[in-house]
């Protein structure tokens, strides 16, 4: 069973600084029939403009992770961690038992376009911790790549959630497959192109809830980046 989440059906908020658009209930916007999927709770796609960004905040609880399309985001956080993330740069944050933190564009003239996703962790009051690392595009381009997991051994940024996260860069025409075991679920995000996910069509901005499948299919229309959540 594929579930469509339209790009055009998402919620709205422009900051003037921020333009997003939230897939699930977030801040402001509110849709009892849209709260999460699973553990996945949170999945923004931001548009932060030149200079503009978010003040400290605190954050407590989840697994926080920032995937970047275009630009470049600037964080700083109470752990001491100071850094920029780039396209192919991820970022993953556990805000367990209470962390502070910043991001702002640094860029004067470059809209920064990110992803920035919400899980829910296994546990409550964990230590905080940061971390980010380089996923080449040559791994990414055609074939699924894991670069967040709450299994434990791999080469993926961990996470403390019983989630799977990968991504990848497909050139038209391109297919894709991941298998789903008894009992999961997946949710496909397509950041930027076109791609069909078990013949289902989906456009930049869409997402897809699937359960009940033996595997998730994903064909590029046109050249396509998409993300791709094996969840429990």
């Amino acid at each position: 069973m594929i579930t469509v989440r339209p790009s055009a059906e998402r919620g709205h908020a422009n900051h003037g600084w921020l333009d997003s658009r939230h897939t699930f209930s977030f801040a402001d916007y509110y849709d009892d029939n849209h709260m999460a999927f699973r553990n996945l709770r949170v999945i923004n796609e931001d548009l932060i403009a030149p200079g503009g960004g978010f003040p400290t905040h605190g954050h407590r609880d989840m697994e926080i992770i920032s995937y970047l399309i275009a630009g470049s985001l600037a964080h700083k956080d109470s752990l001491g961690s100071q850094e920029t993330i780039r396209p192919g740069e991820i970022q993953v944050m556990t805000a367990g038992r209470g962390v502070l933190h910043s991001e702002f564009n640094p860029s004067r003239t470059e809209t920064a376009h990110l992803l920035q996703i919400w899980i829910q962790p296994r546990a409550r009051n964990l230590p905080p911790s940061y971390q980010q690392r380089v996923f080449l595009e040559a791994d990414r381009t055609d074939r699924l790549a894991l670069i967040a997991s709450g299994t434990a051994g791999t080469s993926a940024l961990p996470i403390h959630a019983d989630a799977d996260l990968y991504a990848a860069l497909l050139s038209a025409g391109t297919t894709v497959r991941h298998a789903l075991t008894a009992g999961r679920h997946a949710w496909v995000q397509v950041a930027r192109g076109a791609v069909t996910v078990n013949g289902t069509a989906l456009q930049a901005g869409d997402g897809a809830a699937i359960s009940d499948e033996a595997a998730v299919a994903i064909t590029a229309t046109t050249a396509s980046e998409v993300l791709l959540f094996d969840l429990g």
